[in-house]
């Protein structure tokens, strides 16, 4: 975010100290709302409330302690701010994040594909109109840049032991809230345990819910996962052995969805093998589908500003069909089921 900001002064965009400041408070909070292993979350043990508005609750916490010095950032962090660019900094389909990320998560996981050159689209970006855009020149850089972010996602984000691995801890979670529900007693941190014993929704997500919620983090989850694998219950002893231990559920991954007959085949299966109830056995069984789009058409789009002041969205830009492609979803079903073999 310096860097750009550097780069946008440098080609002579006003941006006044308290909004150089206001961004890099945006950036460095935008996802602070993000709990224990991301996503899995959302799904689990808090209802209706993304990441997205729990991080603008936090924001808005921290600017009462600090005594409304972050009001601007989070006019900007909600896309409130009359000079829309500093929004599409934070968050846009070419901001920041996104910059760094995808750079970040291909040096760690050695997927060379989404290396994008970060550096390049930054020295790119110029202001029109209160709106950010990309010089002409930089096109080559944006397809390489949408590219890289359609191939990270199928070999990384929506890698199927990704996938596998995601939907088992969500499971973990929804069964160990059920038997909580229920009146069972589960070891768990006294922070996770407020959240099994108590269903949350955004009507009941008070400042105390999201004190006790910034106190979760991954390590709550894994102790608690190591407690579960001896649990009495069958199906959360199971679950939880299995990400403990890394022995994961199969996945099989097509591009038309599963037959209706090849889940109940497989449920049966699992019944048979471990003496188990129907609703049971659909912890283990799971079918769903995955959507990877790499551009989305109406959605701040991408736009190159051109020699001749003419401004254009990237795929009309560009003579690379394959971008246009980009811009479409494209969906695949998975199916996950146990290894029968032992």
């Amino acid at each position: 975010m310096q860097k750009a900001v550097r780069v946008l002064r440098f080609k002579g965009i006003n941006i006044s100290e308290e909004e150089e400041e206001a961004l890099y408070v945006a950036i460095l909070l935008h996802d602070i709302g993000h709990g224990p292993f991301s996503h899995a979350m959302e799904h689990s043990i808090v209802n209706e409330v993304n990441h997205e508005s729990i991080s603008l609750r936090l924001m808005e916490k921290i600017n009462e302690e600090f005594n409304g010095s972050l009001t601007l950032s989070i006019q900007i962090f909600k896309g409130d701010y009359h000079r829309d660019f500093l929004h599409q900094l934070i968050s846009g389909q070419l901001d920041m994040d996104r910059l760094d990320y995808l750079k970040r998560d291909s040096f760690y996981t050695g997927v060379a594909e989404g290396n994008v050159n970060s550096e390049r689209l930054i020295t790119m970006l110029t202001v029109v109109d209160d709106a950010l855009v990309v010089e002409e020149k930089g096109i080559y850089s944006v397809e390489n840049f949408l590219l890289a972010r359609r191939l990270m996602y199928w070999q990384v984000y929506l890698h199927k032991t990704s996938i596998v691995a995601e939907n088992l801890l969500i499971r973990v979670l929804q069964r160990a809230k059920e038997l909580v529900e229920k009146g069972e007693e589960l070891n768990a941190s006294k922070a996770l345990s407020f959240f099994l014993k108590n269903k949350i929704t955004s009507e009941n997500f008070t400042p105390a819910v999201l004190e006790t919620f910034s106190k979760l983090d991954d390590y709550d989850i894994i102790s608690a996962m190591k407690e579960w694998s001896n649990a009495n219950d069958f199906v959360l002893r199971k679950l939880s052995s299995m990400i403990i231990d890394r022995d994961l559920l199969k996945i099989k991954v097509k591009n038309k969805p599963f037959l209706s007959n090849k889940k109940e085949n497989h449920l049966k299966k699992i019944k048979e093998k471990y003496e188990i109830s129907d609703e049971e056995a659909r912890y283990f069984i799971f079918e769903g589908s995955i959507s990877n789009q790499a551009y989305h058409l109406n959605k701040q789009n991408i736009n190159v500003l051109y020699k001749s002041k003419k401004i254009v969205d990237i795929v009309k830009a560009t003579d690379q069909f394959n971008l246009e492609a980009l811009s479409k979803p494209v969906i695949k079903y998975f199916m996950c089921y146990p290894k029968y073999k032992h």
